[in-house]
């Protein structure tokens, strides 16, 4: 399950994103976050971590360096 959530993210990185632009007010960016998370803390917590991340990237948020260490 694991394999297919990260080929998933990352075939969203190299199909989609690359169509609406970057706009990820974040580094590392909320897609490469959540393969990190997934790696790091198995799938659950790993898009867990993702969504709250994903639900943060809006204007009202500075955005910056947020790194999946942080979440350990």
């Amino acid at each position: 399950m694991r394999k297919s959530l990260v080929w998933f993210i990352k075939g969203y990185q190299s199909v989609i994103s690359p169509v609406i632009g970057k706009r990820c007010r974040f580094y590392p960016s909320c897609s490469a976050f959540m393969i990190e998370a997934i790696e790091t803390f198995g799938p659950a917590r790993g898009i867990l971590l993702g969504i709250k991340r994903i639900l943060k990237c809006q204007p009202l948020n500075e955005g910056g360096y947020d790194p999946v260490e942080k979440y350990g």
